[in-house]
């Protein structure tokens, strides 16, 4: 497997995830659609340009998904029972199109579970920066893991 297993996830493991995500005009008028999200700030390029930013701004749930999905390789693929919940997302810049998000992971926490004594519940922070490394989101997410195989 590609991902860590519950005992490789140590509190203050970080992981440097690469490549970085170049995202498109494309991508963001799409996932938007996809979503059913007619903020015009995402899809009116016009309404944008009149806006506090003067043009579109990618749309916050593509950012957090790219990021998330940018970890997957190195911390969950084929590891992850599933996710459990986020408790905390935060977008403190925005993101434009032709910007490059770069994704870093850091296991915050980690438990045994009560209720299902084969899997453990580690706690990601993932944080994502743009091309100039100003922070354009974190967010602490739960996933229950599978343990190593017996």
């Amino acid at each position: 497997m590609a991902g860590k297993y519950y005992e490789e996830l140590t509190v203050g493991l970080t992981f440097q995830h690469q490549p970085g995500r170049t995202v498109t005009e494309a991508d963001n008028v799409l996932f938007s659609c996809l979503t059913m999200n007619p903020q015009p700030l995402h899809v009116d390029f016009h309404a944008a340009s009149k806006a506090e930013f003067g043009k579109p701004l990618v749309n916050s749930l593509f950012t957090l998904g790219v990021v998330i999905g940018l970890s997957v390789g190195e911390t969950t693929l084929g590891t992850t029972v599933g996710n459990l919940g986020f408790e905390k997302t935060e977008f403190p810049k925005p993101v434009f199109h032709g910007d490059t998000i770069y994704s870093e992971t850091e296991v915050i926490d980690r438990r045994e579970s009560k209720s299902r004594p084969q899997w453990g519940i580690v706690t990601f922070e993932h944080r994502g920066k743009n091309q100039h490394g100003d922070l354009v989101v974190r967010c602490v997410r739960q996933a229950m893991m599978r343990k190593k195989p017996a």
